[in-house]
């Protein structure tokens, strides 16, 4: 017998030429889309103070420098989140032909044609209440709020749109603005269904980010329990059934079980949300010394990937692009 292993998986790990060369999974900059929150006024480029190097941006030349940078950088894809100049209890601005999506897409159409246009559909940053849909009293009505999302699509469509991601969670969601989409013309529009979103503690800053907290109760109603996985599986299964393009769980980190059940189960392309909170909390530690911020970073992304992420919404999407880039 001999006294030493045949099998030296070591030997792969030698150098950084062999590392690469067996690497099973890889970020890439293709997979990155990147968050941007527009706002009314002149000349703005506002820090948020809970996601440092994020900004709230006015749709003018503080946009337009935005979207450079991102062009420069190679990403590919956008998000959009908009911040209305008034509130009400339907969100009226969210439909609106001048709202401040629509503007900003039009704007970033008109400059970087090319940069792939998502935009968020939703009702929690424009309603007065701040809920993901129309209340019936104190509770959100399930069938009311889909005709809504179906004129938000239609509009973010017709302003430059090139794929509209519902994000509340409402049962049917995506049919209908399927249906609204198609009578409307826009049947080359895709859908990026949050098919998986849960309840979750990870979005604190986001709702600073877009000023979207509740103005009373919580989202438990409509947004998943934590705790369920075969749920997931059923809201994928149901949106993939009524017609999603791409489906997307989130949060990300604390659901990557999730990522990767989703993926064993459907042939979509599958998007993760590395949320808020997860970014909030990394440059945290890495400001207070605590880690190592780009490690940290690509390590967690690429755990994303791992899981079976196909692309995935970050707001270090401009550092992990520079890093890349330094990588080549």
């Amino acid at each position: 017998m001999r006294e030493f292993p045949t099998v030296r998986p070591r030997r792969r790990r030698r150098t950084g030429a062999l590392r690469a060369l067996v690497r099973e999974h890889r970020l890439d900059v293709a997979s990155l889309i990147h968050p941007l929150f527009v706002v009314h006024g002149s000349g703005v480029r506002r820090e948020i103070a809970s996601m440092p190097g994020v900004h709230q941006l006015s749709v003018d030349a503080a946009l337009d420098r935005e979207v450079d940078e991102i062009v420069a950088l190679g990403i590919r894809a956008v998000l959009l989140f908009g911040l209305p100049a008034t509130k009400d209890a339907v969100g009226s601005e969210n439909y609106a032909e001048d709202g401040i999506v629509q503007q900003a897409l039009h704007r970033i159409r008109e400059r970087a044609p090319d940069l792939l246009r998502l935009t968020d559909v939703c009702c929690c940053e424009y309603t007065s209440h701040g809920h993901c849909g129309i209340l019936s009293g104190e509770t959100v009505d399930n069938d009311a709020t889909l005709e809504v999302l179906g004129q938000v699509a239609v509009s973010h469509a017709r302003a430059g749109a090139d794929i509209v991601a519902p994000s509340g969670m409402m049962d049917g969601m995506v049919l209908s603005i399927r249906d609204s989409l198609d009578d409307a013309g826009w049947n080359d529009v895709g859908i990026l269904s949050y098919a998986v979103k849960y309840a979750s503690a990870f979005y604190g800053p986001f709702r600073e980010a877009a000023d979207s907290a509740p103005a009373f109760g919580d989202r438990h109603e409509y947004q998943m329990d934590p705790a369920n996985v075969r749920e997931a599986l059923l809201e994928a299964s149901l949106d993939e059934a009524e017609g999603a393009d791409l489906l997307m769980v989130k949060p990300a980190l604390a659901y990557l079980d999730v990522v990767r059940a989703v993926r064993e189960r459907s042939t979509l392309p599958l998007v993760c949300y590395n949320v808020s909170g997860e970014y909030a909390m990394v440059k945290a530690a890495a400001r207070a010394g605590w880690i190592d911020e780009r490690r940290v970073v690509m390590e967690a992304l690429t755990g994303m990937r791992r899981a079976g992420a196909d692309a995935i919404i970050t707001y270090h999407a401009k550092d992990v692009a520079r890093w890349l880039e330094e990588e080549a």
